[in-house]
C-alpha cells in the first residue's frame, strides 16, 4: 500500500476510534443522568384508599402520569393552575396506584387508577397529557387506550411539551394542527406526517385538543383552558397568582422558534458528564406549592442536569397545597451525602420542617430558601433560576430556561459565566481517547519506531 494511502487509512481509523471512545463515555454519562433523573421509588407505600367519588358541579381534570416516568413541570404546572380555581377538581391518574417517577428525582403517588375513573361520576372533562419516558412503549399501552377513550367520550385533551407524542400515539392528532417542544418537532414531523406541526407557538388549539410548546408552556395552556371553561376573569385571577412572565389572555401565542445552538452546550455537557456533580437535597414541606416544587426539581436537576436532586421530608409522604402526594427519602441519618439542602416554596426558616433543620445541622449545611426573596409578581421559576446561575453558572441557567421554554428576559442572572466541571471532564475524555487511539493504532507506533531508528543511525553508515 502506498505510504500516502496508509497515512489516510490510519488517520481515518484514528478519528473513528477517537469518536467511538468519546461517544461511549458520553452515552454512559447520559445513562447515568437519566437513571438519576428517574430513580426507583425510595420506599414502598402502604396501600391507601383512592380519592372518593367526585363531587358534582365541578369540572373534573385528570392529570395523567406514565408508569415509565413523566416530566415534573408537565404534570405539576397544569395541576396547580387548575387546582387554584374552585371551578375545577384535579386528580392525578396512572395505570397503577404506586409511586411513579417524575423528572429530577421526585416520586408522585397517583390519586386514582385509570380503571377507577370509570366509577360513578369520576370520568374527566379535561385530560392533561405530559411528556413520558416511553410514550410508544408497551408500558404505556393502557394509558394510550385510556386517553383515546376519554377523548371519544368528549373530554378535552391538553398535551404538554413532548406529551404531544403520547397524544399522537393515542390516535388523536391525525388531521389536526399541533405543537410541541422545539427539540422534538422534527422527529414528530417524520413519525406523524398526518399532523400539521406548528413551530414557534406557545400553544395550538384544534377543536377539543390543545397542545403546547415545551415544559413550562403547559402552565399557559392550562390557563387557556381555564379561560375557556371558567371565564376570562377566573383565568386572570389564577394567572396573577401563578405569575408566568408576560402572560395575559390577550398575549400573543407567538414565541421564538428555537433550535439547538452553541449556547446550549452546557445542557449537553451536564447530561453527558454527570460525574462529580453536586448533590442537592430538596426538602419538601406539607402544603408546598406544586409549581414551586416543580421549579426546584426541574431547574436544579431534571431540566439542567447540573446536579443530582434527592427529595427529602420528615415523613415518607408529603401532601402539597392542593392535594398532590409525593414520596420522599426520610430526612434522617439514612439520607445520602449532600452538598446543599434547599427547601422550595417557603419564605421563612420557621416554616421549614424541623426534621430538615436537624438534618442540615447534623451535616454542617445551611437550610437554603430560594423562594424567600421572591417578588410579588414572580413565578416559582424566577428565584430558582437566579439561584442556579449563582451556584452553577449563567450559561447553564440560560440553557435550562431555553429547554424549559421559560422566558428569562426579565431576569438578572449573575454568577460564574461558564460550566467548567463538565467542560474539563470532556477535555480530559478527549485527551484520554486520543492517547488510547495513539496506542491502539499499530501503524502510528511503527512509524514512530522507524523515525527513532532512522535518527539513531549515524550518517555515512
Amino acid at each position: 500500500m502506498p505510504p500516502r494511502v496508509r497515512f489516510v487509512v490510519r488517520f481515518v481509523l484514528s478519528v473513528i476510534l477517537w469518536a467511538v471512545l468519546v461517544g461511549a463515555v458520553c452515552m454512559a454519562g447520559v445513562t447515568v443522568s437519566m437513571r438519576d433523573s428517574y430513580p426507583a421509588s425510595p420506599r414502598a407505600v402502604p396501600e391507601e384508599p383512592s380519592v372518593g367519588e367526585a363531587p358534582r358541579g365541578r369540572i373534573k381534570v385528570a392529570v395523567v402520569v406514565g408508569m415509565s416516568g413523566s416530566v415534573t413541570t408537565d404534570v405539576l404546572g397544569p395541576y396547580e393552575v387548575f387546582a387554584r380555581s374552585g371551578r375545577f377538581l384535579v386528580q392525578t391518574v396512572a395505570a397503577r396506584r404506586e409511586p411513579v417517577p417524575l423528572s429530577g428525582g421526585l416520586h408522585l403517588l397517583p390519586d386514582r387508577t385509570l380503571e377507577e375513573t370509570a366509577i360513578g361520576d369520576a370520568a374527566p372533562d379535561v385530560v392533561v397529557v405530559p411528556a413520558v419516558v416511553d410514550p410508544e412503549g408497551e408500558a404505556e399501552a393502557p394509558l394510550r387506550s385510556w386517553i383515546a377513550r376519554q377523548a371519544a367520550a368528549g373530554a378535552r385533551i391538553l398535551g404538554v411539551c413532548a406529551g404531544s407524542r403520547l397524544v399522537a400515539a393515542s390516535g388523536l392528532l391525525k388531521g389536526r394542527a399541533a405543537t410541541s417542544h422545539w427539540g422534538v418537532i422534527g422527529p414528530l414531523q417524520s413519525d406523524y406526517p398526518d399532523t400539521r406541526w406548528v413551530r414557534g407557538r406557545r400553544y395550538v388549539e384544534d377543536g377539543p385538543v390543545t397542545t403546547t410548546a415545551g415544559v413550562t408552556s403547559g402552565i399557559v395552556g392550562a390557563l387557556r383552558l381555564v379561560e375557556r371553561l371558567a371565564g376570562e376573569a377566573e383565568a386572570r385571577r389564577v394567572g396573577a397568582e401563578v405569575g408566568y412572565p408576560g402572560w395575559s389572555p390577550d398575549a400573543s401565542t407567538v414565541i421564538p422558534a428555537d433550535e439547538a445552538a452553541l449556547a446550549d452546550l452546557p445542557y449537553a455537557l451536564n447530561a453527558a458528564f454527570p460525574w462529580f456533580q453536586p448533590v442537592v437535597g430538596i426538602g419538601l414541606t406539607p402544603g408546598v406549592g406544586e409549581i414551586d416544587v416543580a421549579a426546584a426539581f426541574e431547574v436544579y436537576a431534571g431540566g439542567s442536569f447540573a446536579a443530582r436532586a434527592v427529595a427529602l421530608a420528615g415523613t415518607g409522604t408529603v401532601t402539597t397545597r392542593h392535594g398532590a402526594t409525593f414520596v420522599a427519602d426520610l430526612a434522617d441519618g439514612t439520607a445520602p451525602a449532600l452538598d446543599r439542602l434547599v427547601v422550595p416554596g417557603v419564605g421563612t426558616a420557621g416554616q421549614v420542617d424541623p426534621a430538615l433543620v436537624r438534618l442540615a445541622a447534623g451535616r454542617g449545611l445551611t437550610v437554603e430558601l430560594p423562594h424567600a426573596g421572591r417578588g410579588a409578581a414572580e413565578s416559582g421559576f424566577d428565584p430558582v433560576l437566579r439561584d442556579l446561575a449563582a451556584h452553577a453558572d449563567v450559561a447553564t441557567a440560560r440553557a435550562t430556561a431555553k429547554y424549559n421554554e421559560y422566558p428569562v428576559e426579565h431576569l438578572a442572572l449573575t454568577g460564574p459565566a461558564w460550566s467548567w466541571r463538565p467542560t474539563l471532564l470532556f477535555l480530559l475524555t478527549a485527551v484520554g481517547a486520543g492517547l488510547l487511539t495513539y496506542v491502539a493504532v499499530p501503524g502510528r507506533r511503527r512509524a514512530a519506531s522507524r523515525r527513532r531508528v532512522a535518527e539513531d543511525v549515524p550518517l555515512g553508515e
